[in-house]
């Protein structure tokens, strides 16, 4: 029942991150707002009648992952899935190294969803610096988002189950979890 009302509030944050993140690409007018929202609701400041028919085809994308997750779970291959890894300063060093080589070049060095490569992408890349912080973010939800990508839900994310073994995507979430060090 806890792992169920976190998985919510999880969802929540996701929105209203998702949300505020809209509005102001909107507002900036900078390469990843792709455009609005949908149907001028956020051009006052104030979100009116936002939903799914709303929203624009990336953040739709962006949020069926999260839909998914709240309404069936990770596959059942990630289930219950828990990181082994300790955040040792050698872990966390290795992870920079295996973010730096696979991620940053989309979600951006500090995981700001900036990189060089992710600027064409929609949607966006991910805030990871945030999402990883928030209750949704457990060890089964990251690691089924590495390792199988963005494909099944119209993403470029990458699969990185065939790239990088578990234990290096582990020293990656421990070196996010860090906080981008």
């Amino acid at each position: 029942m806890k792992q169920h009302r976190l998985r919510y509030l999880g969802v929540a944050a996701v929105c209203v991150i998702t949300a505020t993140v809209a509005f102001a690409q909107q507002q900036r007018g900078d390469w990843w707002g792709n455009g609005h929202m949908g149907s001028g609701h956020m051009g006052s400041g104030v979100m009116h009648g936002w939903g799914w028919g709303q929203m624009n085809p990336g953040q739709q994308q962006r949020m069926q992952r999260h839909w998914t997750y709240m309404n069936q779970g990770v596959p059942g291959a990630y289930r219950g899935a828990r990181s082994d890894v300790r955040a040792t300063p050698q872990v966390i060093a290795a992870g920079r190294t295996l973010y730096s080589n696979n991620c940053a070049s989309c979600h951006g060095a500090e995981g700001l969803g900036d990189g060089k490569a992710g600027r064409s992408l929609v949607p966006s890349p991910a805030l990871l610096r945030q999402f990883v912080q928030m209750p949704m973010s457990g060890d089964e939800y990251l690691l089924w988002t590495i390792s199988e990508g963005g494909e099944r839900f119209g993403t470029d994310m990458p699969a990185f189950r065939e790239t990088l073994s578990e234990e290096e995507i582990w020293k990656i979430i421990a070196y996010m979890r860090a906080g981008f060090p």
